[in-house]
Parts: structure tokens; C-alpha cells; sequence
């Protein structure tokens, strides 16, 4: 039942038999759009109760306890309170760019999904350069939030967008380095030869310090790109109200409120493809029965286990510390995240050609 690909192959085979080729494509084209929207509102509901129950844990508290079994269905509450709440334009926003922005950056959060393998041998599509597919794709949520903080014609709105726009692109630098480290390792930009490359070891443990500080300073980066505090400078409740996000109401907020934990997903699932072997099982050199008896583990249990425990991490960051000041963050990034990813590249560079990794 856990065997995703099977499920895939059978599809496939049953719509080929059924179809003609061109056929056959199309309504595999539809069945991964509504499987992608069926994913994404999952995962809403998911991320939203393990974040109020995250966060409760670490204030000793009892969080959502009402709705459903121990608060459970709190999020699907919610869910139905966004639905029937009107939304609203105001009177001097661009109405086409304000309209538009939410899902711009849905649309951003959809196209990332593409080159993930959530299993073995089960991605939307396996392409060459999925690591630099994933780089440009990334960097196209930017323009929803300055598109959003500029037609909102919003004060707090604008402010908090170009705070967002500074901080993606600085921590892109960062970020866009510790997954090079990783593309020199493997010697190649597909996502599936970066997994099948860990298969006697996953990158974290044989890449020695240099991975291990580029995997630290890739969490940093991602959390600060999905401007999740304590990076959340874009948003800001106490200074800006709500961010690029203020005059946005109803299922237009809901999508942006989304999209901010589609993409924690995203970037999770990609530190775990390219530092904790994605899908690939826990193998150690040589153990052969250690290893056979990971191998009874489903690979997509692998994949979601290791993508959820960096969202734990990542929402215990959030939890932990306060907010930085605007000046901290970019400080942070240019004079120390950047300086010491580039001289670790340098170091990973040196690991690679004289294969000092195991």
C-alpha cells in the first residue's frame, strides 16, 4: 500500500491500454494538477495543527483542545471560517495585481513540487538540472509578495514587501551555496542521481564538517527565504500589523497563509533530498544486515520522516528565538552566512577532488 511508484506504473499502464498516447498524457496531466491541490490542502491542514501543537509544547500549554479529538480538527475549522469570509479590495489598490499576487504564489509553491522524488522512483518529472530548476523557481515567490505589497496601496504593505524582497534575495546566496556543496559532491544537478549518490551513506555523515555546516547554514537560509520568524521581517505583526499581507482577507489571505507552509514543506523536502538521502533508506558502508533491515521501510516513509522532523526543526526555531531587527538579519547574512559559504565551498571543492568523503 506504501509502494507509490507500483501505484504510478499501474495508472499508467491502465490509461495507456485505455487512451490513445496523446490522450493518456493529458489525463495524466490532470490526475498530478489535482493530486498537486490535493497535496497542498493536506498539508495545510497538517502544518497549521502541528504548528499551534508545536508551538504549545514548547510553552507548556495545551493548544487547539475543542474542535475534533484533542483539538485535531481545528484546522479544518479554520479552513471553513476563511471560506465564507468576504474578501475585500481596497478602494485604491491596483484590483488586477492585488487579485493576482495570491496566486502567483501558489503557482510559485506548485512548480517547486515538480523535480521532488517523494519515493523511489515517484517524482512529477525527473529533470537534468532539477537542482537549478528548483534555484530559479524559488526565487519567483519574491515577486507575488512585492506584487501584493505594492497594488495593495498600504503603507505597512509596501514596507513589508521590500523588506521581503531584501531578505530573499540576500539569503538566496547562502542557500543557493550549501546546494552547490552538495551538486559538487554528487557530480550532477538531477535530484535522482543526488539520492542514488547517498545510497551507501547519506551526505550529512560521510561529507564531514563541511557538509554539516553548509546543511546548518541551509536551514538558516530556508527559514529566512519562507519568512518564518525569526526572520519574519516581511510580516512583523508588532511593527507592521500584518506585512505585505494587511489588506488581504478571506480565501486570498488563505492562499498566501498557505503558500508560507507549502513552501516549509518544499524547502524541507529538499534539505532531506540533498543532505538526508531523500527517499533512500539509512545504509551504513558495509553492515548488510543493518542495511536489509532498513530496506523493509517504505521509501516514502523515509522521505516524509525525514521532511517532517525539519519542519519540527524549523518550527522550534521559531518558537526559540526572537525576532531579529531588519539591520541583524542582513547583517547576519552578508558578513557572516556569506563569508563562511564561500569559503566552505571552497573546502567541499577540496573534499570532492581528493575524495576524502566516505
Amino acid at each position: 500500500m506504501w509502494n507509490l511508484a507500483g501505484i504510478s506504473e499501474s495508472i499508467q499502464n491502465g490509461l495507456n491500454r485505455a487512451l490513445s498516447p496523446a490522450w493518456a498524457l493529458t489525463v495524466e496531466m490532470i490526475i498530478v494538477g489535482i493530486s498537486v491541490i490535493g497535496l497542498f490542502a493536506v498539508l495545510g491542514l497538517i502544518l497549521v495543527i502541528m504548528e499551534r501543537k508545536v508551538s504549545a509544547y514548547m510553552q507548556v500549554r495545551l493548544g487547539p483542545n475543542r474542535v475534533g479529538p484533542k483539538g485535531m480538527l481545528q484546522s479544518l475549522a479554520d479552513t471553513v471560517k476563511l471560506l465564507v469570509k468576504e474578501g475585500l479590495t481596497p478602494d485604491k489598490a491596483d484590483k488586477f495585481l492585488f487579485n493576482l499576487a495570491p496566486f502567483i504564489a501558489m503557482i510559485a509553491s506548485m512548480l517547486l513540487l515538480v523535480p521532488i522524488g517523494f519515493a523511489k522512483n515517484f517524482q512529477i518529472w525527473d529533470l537534468n538540472i532539477g537542482v537549478l530548476y528548483l534555484a530559479a523557481i524559488s526565487s519567483v515567490s519574491v515577486i507575488s509578495i512585492l506584487m501584493a505589497g505594492w497594488s495593495s496601496n498600504n503603507k505597512y504593505s509596501l514596507l513589508g514587501a521590500m523588506r521581503s524582497g531584501a531578505q530573499i534575495v540576500s539569503y538566496e546566496l547562502s542557500a543557493g551555496f550549501s546546494i552547490l556543496a552538495i551538486v559538487i559532491l554528487s557530480g550532477s544537478l538531477r535530484i535522482s542521481d543526488i539520492v542514488m549518490a547517498q545510497e551507501n551513506g547519506w551526505w550529512i555523515f560521510k561529507g564531514h564538517i563541511p557538509v554539516l555546516i553548509a546543511f546548518v547554514i541551509f536551514l538558516v537560509a530556508v527559514t529566512a527565504e519562507t519568512n518564518r520568524a525569526p526572520f519574519d521581517l516581511a510580516e512583523a505583526e508588532s511593527e507592521l500589523t500584518a506585512g505585505f499581507h494587511t489588506e488581504y482577507s478571506g480565501m486570498k489571505f488563505a492562499l498566501f497563509f498557505l503558500a508560507e507552509y507549502v513552501n516549509v514543506f518544499i524547502v524541507c523536502g529538499i534539505g532531506a533530498t540533498l543532505f538526508l538521502g531523500g527517499w533512500m533508506p539509512l545504509h551504513i558502508g558495509t553492515w548488510k544486515a543493518f542495511n536489509h533491515i532498513m530496506d523493509y521501510i517504505p521509501s516514502s516513509i523515509w522521505f516524509f520522516g525525514k521532511t517532517f522532523f525539519l519542519i519540527f526543526v524549523i518550527m522550534w526555531f521559531r518558537w526559540t528565538f526572537p525576532r531579529l531587527r531588519i539591520d541583524q538579519l542582513l547583517n547576519l547574512e552578508w558578513k557572516y552566512l556569506l563569508p563562511i559559504s564561500m569559503v566552505n565551498i571552497l573546502l567541499i571543492t577540496l573534499v570532492a577532488i581528493m575524495q576524502w568523503h566516505f
